[in-house]
């Protein structure tokens, strides 16, 4: 028993050591990637190129999944304020939802699964088919080509596709709004924008930033990092997804405390 208890307590003792070891690792990446991304050479190409593949690609998805929710919180909603016989306030509540919140983390939540789980798998692709050694023989730095041309464009692109996925959004519920209560075009837009305030969109905007920077961060972290042939590429894009979502659920809880304290001020 004795015995059992001090493996028990050594293979627990070494899953502590690695997971800190981890947790350092991805500090340093995390840390390369602000010292490397002001100095040349610049990868504008590159950076272009990856916008395109994160925002342009990612448009039918997006559309589609936007579109869908602003239809279905529109028909949860209803339900709700008809039986205060306050229908007609659903343009101002639909739009208080995505803008703040829906919008960002729906968003967020689906370039997660889409961009960040190819990014693990493409660099961790390159990285046991020992390409990324080869761009370091080849006087190329890899970092910087592959890790930080991919966070740019993820911060970059993620608002952008968020200011979309509102305007999809509000575009879905509208239609639902104008087919129920036959509302017109104006009058509802009308609704919309004097219950959205300057702080709701800076706000969405900001944490949209950082939800694209973790998204670029975390999927270059786990195929950078990734090992094991295939297998260890099939873990990185999967790492990658669960990750990226568990701390993109961290960063709106957060700022939804910090966003609070500027609306009671």
């Amino acid at each position: 028993m004795a015995g059992q208890t001090g493996t028990r307590k050594h293979v627990f003792s070494k899953k502590i050591d690695a997971f800190f070891k981890d947790l350092a690792d991805a500090w340093n990446f995390v840390k390369r990637f602000f010292q490397e991304v002001f100095v040349p050479p610049y990868e504008f190409k590159e950076v272009i190129h990856q916008c395109y593949r994160i925002g342009v690609e990612s448009l039918p998805l997006i559309s589609l999944t936007g579109f869908i929710v602003g239809i279905v919180f529109t028909n949860q909603s209803r339900p709700s304020l008809s039986e205060f016989g306050a229908t007609s306030w659903l343009p101002s509540l639909i739009a208080i939802a995505i803008v703040r919140a829906m919008g960002p983390l729906v968003t967020a939540l689906i370039a997660a699964g889409k961009v960040g789980s190819g990014i693990g798998a493409e660099i961790g692709s390159m990285k046991v088919t020992e390409q990324i050694d080869a761009m370091e023989v080849s006087a190329t730095n890899p970092y910087k080509f592959l890790v930080v041309t991919r966070v740019l464009a993820t911060t970059l692109m993620i608002p952008v596709l968020v200011m979309y996925t509102d305007f999809v959004a509000l575009m879905g519920a509208f239609i639902n709004v104008n087919a129920n209560e036959l509302v017109s075009m104006s009058t509802f837009f009308a609704q919309v924008f004097s219950s959205v305030t300057f702080l709701d969109i800076f706000s969405s905007i900001i944490k949209s930033l950082f939800f694209g920077f973790t998204i670029g961060m975390v999927g270059c972290y786990k195929g950078y990092t990734s090992s094991k042939g295939t297998e260890g590429v099939g873990r990185a894009a999967n790492a990658a997804v669960v990750v990226s979502m568990f701390l993109i659920f961290i960063e709106e809880l957060l700022s939804l405390q910090i966003i609070n304290l500027f609306r009671i001020k």
